[in-house]
């Protein structure tokens, strides 16, 4: 009984301790073929700072068809999963993203309060016509699962690999579900043990 006390005032500590993680808002998603044909495979993660008003966007890719043209965020569909829908940042490529090749890695941080960040379509339609809005309507668009990344190449112009970006969730949430689940397998134990 005393190790389990101790453990769950660990875990406690642990999940309390943690910095305060509401300014980040991270976005997984494997990246795959987009059409029949295609051959490349890859991830992207792209990391919210909702304080600082930044957007953290990492990503590798392997194996394409063709070599890589552009990249970059598509949102906001109106059923996740739902065809094409227009480019919300940048509209040409993420800047510095590696072009005429087949196979490679990127990480860049982008300041989200300026306007070139995203596409002036983005900013009129989902936006309601400012930087602030956009943001916030990007991170919307993403958390309801409706927007994606995409890899066009040669081959493959409309986009050879994408992914639907989805919410990682935050540390504390895990150690808090963590905490739950010794605190169940305590009282299941306690209960064959009576």
């Amino acid at each position: 009984m005393r190790h389990i006390t101790h453990l769950m005032v660990a875990l406690a500590a642990t999940t309390f301790g943690l910095p305060a993680s509401a300014a980040s808002i991270s976005f997984f998603t494997p990246l795959g073929p987009e059409v029949v044909g295609a051959t490349g495979s890859g991830s992207a993660r792209v990391v919210f700072d909702d304080v600082a008003l930044t957007m953290f966007v990492e990503a590798e890719f392997e194996g394409l068809s063709g070599t890589t043209t552009v990249a970059h965020i598509h949102c906001c569909t109106v059923v996740p999963g739902a065809g094409t829908i227009g480019v919300a940042t940048y509209p040409a490529t993420f800047p510095g993203f590696p072009v005429g090749v087949t196979a490679g890695s990127y990480s860049n941080t982008f300041d989200m309060s300026l306007a070139t960040s995203y596409t002036a379509d983005f900013v009129t339609t989902f936006g309601g016509g400012t930087i602030p809005g956009a943001f916030a309507a990007l991170i919307a668009g993403l958390d309801a699962g409706r927007g994606y990344f995409n890899v066009h190449s040669t081959a493959f112009r409309g986009g050879e690999i994408r992914g639907f970006l989805v919410r990682v969730p935050e540390p504390g949430a895990l150690a808090l579900i963590g905490l739950g689940l010794v605190l169940v397998a305590f009282a299941t134990r306690r209960r064959r043990s009576d």
